[in-house]
Order: C-alpha cells, then sequence, then structure tokens
C-alpha cells in the first residue's frame, strides 16, 4: 500500500493551524468541585485525545497531584482558577516530564504566584507563557516542512516505491522525534539545574 507522506505532512500542519490555550476568562471565576473542574478539562481538551477513551483528567490523577506536590489542596473540596490553571499547565507538561520534575518546574508558581500576594497574577503569567508558545507555532511549521523535505531526499540509493515511501516515512519520524529528544534533555539539564540550587540553598 503506497504511503502517501504529502497528506501525513498536511494533516500535521493543519493540525498545528488549529492549536490554541485555553483562556484565562474562560474559566470560571467561581471555585469548582472536583467534578466540575474534571469535566471542565474534558470538554476543552476534548480535541486533543489520541483515542475516545483517553482520560484528560480523573478524581485520581487530581489527588496524585496534590500528593505529589504539583497541586495545591482544595479548600473545603472546592478548586479555584487558580488550581485549574495548574492543572491545565500539568496536562501539557505531563506528556513529556516526570511527576518529579513537574514538581520542581511548578514550585516558584506553587509558591509565590498562586495566591493574590504574588507580584503578578497567575492569571496573566498563564496567558503570557501561552502567547509565547502561540507566536511558536509559523516557526514550528517551517521546521516541520524542512524535516519533510529532507526525509524526502532519504534513502535515494533505493527505487521509488513504496519500501522507499516507507522509508522516507520512517526518517521523517525519526527526524521529529530526535527534536524531541533533543529538548527533553535540555529541560531536564535545567531542571536538574533548578534542583541542585535548591539542594545548596537548603543546606
Amino acid at each position: 500500500m503506497k504511503v502517501d507522506t504529502n497528506d501525513i505532512l498536511n494533516s500535521i500542519l493543519e493540525s498545528l493551524d488549529h492549536v490554541d490555550y485555553i483562556k484565562p476568562e474562560e474559566i470560571p471565576n467561581i471555585e469548582l468541585y472536583m467534578d466540575q473542574v474534571t469535566t471542565f478539562m474534558d470538554n476543552h481538551f476534548s480535541s486533543t485525545k489520541r483515542y475516545s477513551d483517553d482520560k484528560i483528567l480523573t478524581k485520581t490523577m487530581i489527588n496524585n497531584y496534590t500528593k505529589n506536590n504539583l497541586l495545591p489542596p482544595s479548600v473545603r473540596k472546592k478548586y479555584s482558577k487558580e488550581h485549574v490553571l495548574l492543572l491545565i499547565l500539568i496536562y501539557y507538561f505531563k506528556n513529556i516530564l516526570s511527576i518529579k520534575d513537574i514538581e520542581t518546574v511548578l514550585k516558584p508558581l506553587r509558591e509565590k504566584y498562586f495566591t493574590e500576594n504574588g507580584s503578578i497574577d497567575l492569571s496573566d503569567l498563564y496567558r503570557e507563557v501561552c502567547e509565547m508558545e502561540k507566536a511558536r507555532i509559523e516557526p514550528m511549521k517551517s521546521s516541520v516542512r524542512e524535516a519533510y523535505e529532507k526525509s524526502q531526499s532519504a534513502f535515494s540509493d533505493l527505487p521509488e516505491g513504496d519500501e522507499r515511501d516507507e522509508l522516507k516515512l520512517f526518517a521523517f519520524v525519526c527526524s521529529l522525534s530526535f527534536d524531541v529528544y533533543l529538548k527533553k534533555m535540555m529541560i531536564e539539564k535545567i531542571i536538574d539545574g533548578l534542583s541542585s540550587k535548591k539542594d545548596r540553598t537548603e543546606k
């Protein structure tokens, strides 16, 4: 069966065009019970599911995040807008980082900006980061196109046909994967630096 890598590329680029983030004003300003939080997350992230039975957020996940110090405890079994903002960030991070690493990354947000006493509102902090990331979509599309074009010239010693098409697709996947691998390695080095700084401070 012929693999249409061009269709795959177009599908990827089209999906990037639809990437957006939950605006702070879309989050209720009232405190929510756990069921309401999971429903809110399910409604807003349903389009990101790979499979229909994937779970965006469950009660068990929320309890584990609290237990592992990623999320401050609820207040009288209710969760604030700030809780939801952190849960959104956790949802993005958990795809590439360990629970311990997420705890390290979110520590300043929990300790300095979760309450109204911070120098910047958590909603404003979240919005600025998300807008910065959204601005990177066009450069990312260019990077994906470049990786695709290079993969199309791979295995040039093979004749055109299904076998070469499959290997060109494999090369494309490898190129994208290597990019993720390198970025994950850089993130972990930054987190390790934060952890060692914390250890020195505590000593």
